[in-house]
């Protein structure tokens, strides 16, 4: 079987910051922000609730997505989030 990615969308408690990040391990990744184990922009910003994720087949269109939510406008990235997970519920217990 072939690995899927992940590309997701974290916020801060005020949702007052977007993350967007693309990833092979979509628990553990979540709970690396959530533990603040790495340095950097989601530690900065106390980056800890997932809002919004979905499944790529292959690394290539993960990426490619990736680049299309960054590219977009916060307005676009809250409509993908409201589309998805409308009450902004942190989706990490669901995984």
């Amino acid at each position: 079987m072939d690995k899927q990615f992940y590309i997701y969308i974290m916020t801060n408690k005020g949702h007052s910051v977007l993350y967007t990040g693309v990833t092979s391990d979509l628990k553990k990744r979540v709970y690396q922000h959530k533990a603040k184990l790495a340095d950097g922009f989601t530690f900065r910003y106390n980056i800890s609730k997932l809002v919004y994720y979905q499944i790529a087949q292959n690394a290539f269109a993960a990426i490619s997505r990736e680049k299309q939510i960054k590219g977009g406008s916060r307005a676009k990235k809250i409509e993908l989030i409201n589309s998805f997970n409308p009450e902004w519920n942190d989706l990490f217990d669901s995984l």
